[in-house]
C-alpha cells in the first residue's frame, strides 16, 4: 500500500547555465530551475508526479536515505521535500486526454446537428460498457 506523505531529500546543484534539482533516492527523478524562487515548487511537483509514476507502475518505492548520508560538492545544498499524494493522485487520474474517434460522415452531420457532445457521449459510453456507476473512478 502506498502512504499519502513522503519526504525526501533534494540535492540543488547552482552552475553558471542554471539550477538543477536531484532525488538521489529516486534515479530518474530531477528538474531544474531558473532561479532560486522556482526551486521550490519545481522539487515539489517533480517528487509528485514521479512518485505517482512509480506507483501507476506499481513498482517499489525506496525508503528516503538519512540526511547524513547525502554528500554535496561545494556548489550544492539540500532541502527536505514533502508530498501529499492524494491531490496528485487526483489530479493525475482525471486528467482529461484527447483520444481520435473515427465515424462516417453522414453520423458526425446527423450528431452535430442535434448538439451531441461527442465528450459527454463516449465517456458515458465507455462507462456503461465498462460497468463503471456514474461517478469519476
Amino acid at each position: 500500500m502506498y502512504k499519502d506523505f513522503y519526504s525526501y531529500i533534494a540535492v540543488v546543484s547552482f552552475d553558471e547555465d542554471g539550477i538543477s534539482i536531484d532525488f538521489p533516492d529516486l534515479p530518474g527523478c530531477f528538474t531544474c530551475a531558473d532561479n532560486e524562487d522556482e526551486i521550490f515548487a519545481m522539487a515539489k511537483e517533480v517528487l509528485g508526479l514521479h512518485l505517482w509514476g512509480l506507483e501507476t507502475d506499481n513498482e517499489l518505492i525506496p525508503e528516503p536515505s538519512p540526511l547524513r548520508d547525502i554528500k554535496t560538492d561545494s556548489n550544492e545544498s539540500t532541502m527536505l521535500i514533502e508530498v501529499f499524494m492524494p491531490p496528485i493522485r487526483d489530479r493525475q487520474n482525471n486528467k482529461v486526454i484527447n483520444k481520435t474517434l473515427t465515424i462516417p460522415q453522414w453520423l458526425n452531420w446527423e450528431a452535430e446537428h442535434a448538439g451531441v457532445n461527442f465528450s459527454q457521449l463516449f465517456q458515458n459510453a465507455l462507462k456503461e460498457y465498462l460497468h463503471i456507476p456514474g461517478g469519476q473512478r
